[in-house]
This record gives structure tokens, C-alpha cells and sequence, in this order.
């Protein structure tokens, strides 16, 4: 049986991205400061933002990108990503956002499927840019380095070329406005097709749950190029005219030095921040009371954690649910909801319609009248779901059915007050003697344990051939924690068949750039060895 958003409808304009976001700014809004570098300290404001914006749409046209074109952004987060996203967007093009941590390979891969003809760089990263673009015959004129290189234009070059922005027409409900690459983290990167209408819908869809306003100031160090920064931080933040304090990668002492001197308000992180924030004893030399608002996303938050990280800093701490192919927010827990747990990613947002799917059977599972559901595969509708992928109708038809709904591939459970709980992805629970074994509750079990920093399951093939729970642990500094220590930790906490059976110590947990765990990486690793 479905179940809808608790919270009444919101109204989606039909508008594009930048008549959504821009189209409306007061005269008093124009002189906030939109963006902060946080290494420099420079100020953007709204007004020079859209200047900028309107210069580079400009700019891409009289150079030749017309409307339905591909221009990459490949950049870490700097006041000039959000210049070029909606310079790309406002000239009617479709921005396809690049990994920073990409190496020329995977840039030249992205670049091919994606069909980009223009790519946008900075200096740092231009050597793998550049061979990318070289591999995929996008010349070098239309290389874009922002902070300016031999050879290449700059982003002043556009902002100083005087081109006015070019008149163009198309329907928001179907016209792509960004194509982002799903994480890999199961599979193949596949090309995420996201209308000017998902994004305009996701931002009026956590618009009133989000509780974002103005006089907030918004520590950005998730990545743009992913679709949680990009929506959630950056458009999201935009639209309610509030600062953004950019920072190009995660430091902890950068981290907490931004947040103190720039005195941020709301800040978005992925777990492993929040475990920073919880364990690390760096936190207690920075002032951060003038934070009220931490939200995790990208994967799952342990309550306890949370908790910790809640108490620490005083503040309220919160998660969501999402993926690319969502927008990517399709649950939250609303600032104001303070009774819901932090267990969970919250309710459906609105406009939107839930199921939870026996994926053994098929069948739909029944909501409790009390208690918690059995669990289900996650099934999402609503305005933000993805138009499909870019050139795979195979993968498409696999992940989005005939009624609209998305099967997100996770699998959760949802209480009678309509609570959702995720409890694992479909394809990473492991099977032990038939059961079934979350590894993220293992996880957030392990960073319970005061001597671990980090932790990461997997299922491997023990002696008999049977999959067994395997813990990576990274130890806290002077640690001397044991396996059998963690097994023994694991075992007395857990039922016996959810028991850590080996543990590797390990030195970093691999992770995405939003923060989601590696397991692939893991089971690599462990296949090169066996």
C-alpha cells in the first residue's frame, strides 16, 4: 500500500532554473553577500552574481553553445561554480557536473558519454582536464580554466568578453538542466537526467522543511558536482538569499576555522564529518555557538552519533534521504521536528508518493497501524524523479516503472506516524546462514567504540565458503584496539548472526566525494587478495 507525504502539496512553478532563482531579487537582497570564499574571504554579492552569470550565458552562446548543449564543470567548490552552473544553464545548455577527484580517464569518459563540447576547469586539476578533453577532441579555446592558464581562456575572458545573454526558449518540464554522474558505488557511472523542472521542484519541495532563511550563513564543503551540494547547499541557499562560505575540500582545521571566524549558521555534512565533529578533540578550540543547524545526508547518520555531535556543539542536528535520481531529496527531518528520531531520514517531502516492496516477492508491504513496517525496497514518485539516464533505456526501465515511481534500491521501513527508516542497499546486505546482515548497522555500531574513528563491512567468503561480516577498522591516534577486541565489542551487542567474524585494520575508510563508503573499493580489494 502507498503512502503520500504527510505535508500538504507546494506549488512548482514553471520556470527555469534561473528565472526560478533569480528572476525575483530584491533591491535590498541584491547587496547580501551570496557567496564567501573561505580561504581568501572574498565577497560575491546577489548583484554580482547575476552579473556574472548573465556574462557568462553570453559569453557560451557567442562562442557556440547553443541551446540543448553539453558544458562539463569540472571545479571543487568556489564562488565561480556558481557563476558557470548558471551561466551554463541560463544560456539554455545543460551542465554535466564533473568530479574533482576525477582522473584524466574518467573525465575523458564522462566527457564521451555526456556528448560535452565545452569543459570548464581550474588550474589544479587542468593537467587531467586537459588530457581529457584532448582524448575527446573538445579544443583548446573552449577549455575554460577559471583561475586562467596558457592557452586557455579564463573565466574574466568570458566575464570581460561583453556579450549580452542570449534570448532562448524551451520548456522547463522537459528541457535538461544537469546532467550529474550516479556514484559508481554499485556499478557503472550513468548519466543522471535532471530537468530545469526536478531542480526548481526539489528547492519549493525542502523549501519548508529545510527552514533555510536569509540571515543564515551556510558552511558549503559537500561538492557542488554532486546533486546533495548542488541542490540542497547551492540552489537551495540561493533561492532563500542566504551566504554561502565555500570551501574547495574537506580540512578539519579550515573546517572549524570557516565555521568560527565566518560564524556560520547551517551546516551541511556527510557522516564522516559528523564523526570529525563528534571524536575529534580539534572541535573544542573553535568557537561554534553561532551554529544552530547541522543536516547529514549522502548516507546513513547513526542516531548515537548524531547525538553526540548534538550535544557537543548545542545544536540541532538532522538527516535526509536522497540519491541523484531524486534531485535528490525525497525525505527529511523538518528542523521543527524535534520528536522524530534521528534514526530515521524523516517523512516523505511533499508531492510525493511512497511504496515499500517485498523484493522477494513483489508484493507491497503493509503499513503498520502501529509500530514499524516490515521492510520493503523503497519506492519513490513525485515531480523531482529523473526524466532517466542518459543513453540507457535498459537501466532506466530497470530503475523507473510504468506508474513513475523510482525503485531507489534501498531498503526501509516506515513506522505508523509515517516515519521512514532506510536500513540498507538492497544489494549491499550481506546473507549469512540465510540472514539477512545490514552492514551500516554494523557500522554505526562500530563508531560506538571509543578507540574506533572509522569503520567499514562488507560480506566475504569465510573457509567454508560461507559470507561472513567483515569490520575495516581505522583506529583512533594511540589506539591499541584488537580484532578480538571488536569482535568481542560487536558480539555482545548484536543478535548472533549479525556477529563481526574478521576485522582488517586499515588507515582510511575509502569513500565518495559525498562521503558514501566504498565497498566496492573493499571488494575489490579483498578479490585482488583471494
Amino acid at each position: 500500500m502507498s503512502f503520500k507525504s504527510p505535508y500538504p502539496d507546494v506549488e512548482i512553478p514553471n520556470l527555469s532554473v534561473y528565472d526560478f532563482l533569480f528572476g525575483q531579487v530584491s533591491d535590498v537582497d541584491l547587496d547580501r553577500p551570496a557567496l564567501i570564499d573561505g580561504g581568501s574571504g572574498a565577497e560575491t554579492t546577489y548583484r554580482a552574481l547575476i552579473g556574472q552569470i548573465d556574462a557568462v550565458a553570453g559569453a557560451l552562446a557567442a562562442r557556440g553553445l547553443a541551446v540543448g548543449d553539453v558544458a562539463a564543470l569540472h571545479s571543487p567548490n568556489v564562488p565561480a561554480f556558481a557563476s558557470v552552473l548558471h551561466g551554463i544553464l541560463r544560456a539554455g545548455g545543460t551542465a554535466t557536473t564533473v568530479n574533482a577527484l576525477y582522473n584524466a580517464e574518467d573525465i575523458a569518459k564522462q566527457l564521451t558519454d555526456s556528448k560535452a563540447s565545452f569543459l570548464f576547469t581550474v588550474s589544479p586539476l587542468l593537467p587531467q582536464a586537459r588530457a581529457a578533453a584532448e582524448q575527446v577532441g573538445i579544443p583548446a579555446d573552449r577549455v575554460v580554466v577559471l583561475d586562467g592558464a596558457e592557452g586557455h581562456p579564463s573565466l574574466r575572458d568570458l566575464l570581460t568578453q561583453g556579450a549580452p545573454a542570449p534570448e532562448v526558449s524551451f520548456d522547463p518540464a522537459t528541457h535538461l538542466a544537469v546532467l550529474p554522474y550516479s556514484s559508481g558505488t554499485t556499478g557503472r557511472p550513468k548519466g543522471v537526467m535532471l530537468t530545469h523542472r526536478n531542480l526548481v521542484a526539489n528547492v519549493c519541495q525542502i523549501h519548508p522543511r529545510m527552514g533555510i532563511s536569509a540571515d543564515d550563513r551556510i558552511l558549503a564543503v559537500l561538492p557542488f558536482f554532486h546533486i546533495y551540494g548542488l541542490t540542497v547547499l547551492l540552489n537551495a541557499a540561493l533561492y532563500e538569499r542566504a551566504t554561502l562560505v565555500t570551501m574547495p575540500k574537506f580540512d578539519l582545521v579550515e573546517f572549524l576555522r570557516n565555521a568560527s571566524e565566518r560564524q556560520c549558521t547551517y551546516i551541511f555534512v556527510a557522516p564522516p564529518v559528523a564523526v570529525a565533529l563528534a571524536k575529534h578533540p580539534l572541535v573544542d578550540q573553535y568557537d561554534l555557538s553561532t551554529v544552530h543547524t547541522i543536516f547529514s545526508g549522502a548516507a546513513p547518520l547513526d542516531e548515537e552519533l548524531g547525538k553526540a555531535v548534538a550535544n557537543r556543539l548545542n545544536c540541532r542536528v538532522r538527516q535526509g534521504y536522497g540519491m541523484s535520481e531524486l534531485s535528490p531529496v525525497s525525505h527529511a527531518i523538518a528542523l521543527e521536528d524535534d520528536h522524530v528520531p534521528l534514526s530515521s531520514v524523516g517523512k516523505p517531502i511533499a508531492n510525493t508518493e511512497n511504496k515499500l516492496v517485498d523484493p522477494a516477492t513483489g508484493e507491497e508491504v503493509e503499513l503498520p497501524s502501529a509500530g514499524v513496517s516490515a521492510p520493503g525496497e523503497l519506492w519513490v514518485k513525485g515531480p523531482n524523479v529523473m526524466v532517466g539516464y542518459l543513453g540507457n533505456d535498459a537501466a532506466t526501465a530497470e530503475t523507473l516503472d510504468a506508474d513513475g515511481y523510482l525503485h531507489t534500491g534501498d531498503i526501509a521501513t516506515v513506522d505508523a506516524e509515517g516515519v521512514v527508516y532506510i536500513v540498507d542497499r538492497l544489494k549491499e546486505l550481506i546473507k549469512y546462514k540465510g540472514y539477512q546482515v545490514p552492514p551500516a548497522e554494523l557500522e554505526a555500531l562500530l563508531l560506538t567504540h571509543p578507540q574506533v574513528a572509522d569503520a567499514a563491512v562488507i560480506g566475504v567468503l569465510d573457509e567454508e565458503g560461507e559470507e561472513v561480516p567483515k569490520a575495516f577498522v581505522v583506529r583512533q591516534p594511540d589506539a591499541e584496539l584488537s580484532g578480538d577486541e571488536v569482535i568481542a565489542f560487536v558480539a555482545e551487542r548484536v543478535s548472533p548472526h549479525k556477529k563481526v567474524r574478521i576485522v582488517e585494520f586499515i588507515d582510511a575508510v575509502p569513500k565518495s566525494a559525498a562521503g558514501k563508503i566504498l565497498r566496492k573499493d573493499l571488494r575489490a580489494s579483498e578479490a585482488t587478495r583471494g
